[in-house]
Parts: structure tokens; C-alpha cells; sequence
């Protein structure tokens, strides 16, 4: 259960993530107002996942599920490159994350 709430922490954290790009500054406050609920609950769902999984790799699958997902949605919604070392770069992110789930 600990590693789905770190998923869900994860998925919140992109979220937010998107959520302060679309914002402009913080000058739309409709999205603002959503960006923040987003880190909220990103941030609950991480301490309840740190009731169980360690600091180091809680830590760091957050912020790889993070960053995997903005740069894929950085990609498909804002037409950011892709380049061959952005896809090396998040294999060896995935490589990790994985790594670190099965420790």
C-alpha cells in the first residue's frame, strides 16, 4: 500500500509540476489555486508513504516519477525536443527507480 501512496505522491507531483508551466506566474488563479492543491496532496501522500519506505528511495522515486512524467507530458503538451540523450537520460532514471523499488 506504501508504494501506491508514492505513486499517487508521484502523479501529484506532476501534476503540479504542469500545473505551475500553465499558471503563467502564478497570474491564473484558477490554476494556481489547483497547482497548490496539487503539492498538497503530493506531499500527503508522500509522508504517509514514508511510514513504511525509507527516506533515500521514497525520496528519490518521487522526484524520478516527477520528472519522468513532466518530461513526457513536456513533450506531448509543449512540444519540447526529444532528443536522444532526454530518452538515455530517463532510461537511466527508470533504472533506478527500479532498482531502488526492488532493494
Amino acid at each position: 500500500m506504501y508504494w501506491f501512496y508514492l505513486l499517487i505522491a508521484g502523479i501529484f507531483e506532476i501534476a503540479w509540476a504542469i500545473g505551475m508551466k500553465l499558471s503563467d506566474g502564478f497570474s491564473n488563479v484558477t490554476i494556481s489555486i489547483l497547482t497548490v492543491v496539487g503539492m498538497i496532496l503530493s506531499f500527503y501522500f508522500l509522508s504517509l508513504a514514508l511510514k513504511n519506505i525509507p527516506l533515500g528511495t521514497a525520496y528519490a522515486v518521487w522526484t524520478g516519477i516527477g520528472t519522468i512524467g513532466t518530461v513526457i507530458l513536456g513533450i506531448l503538451l509543449f512540444k519540447e525536443p526529444v532528443t536522444v540523450m532526454r530518452i538515455v537520460c530517463i532510461t537511466f532514471i527508470i533504472s533506478g527507480i527500479t532498482g531502488l523499488k526492488f532493494l
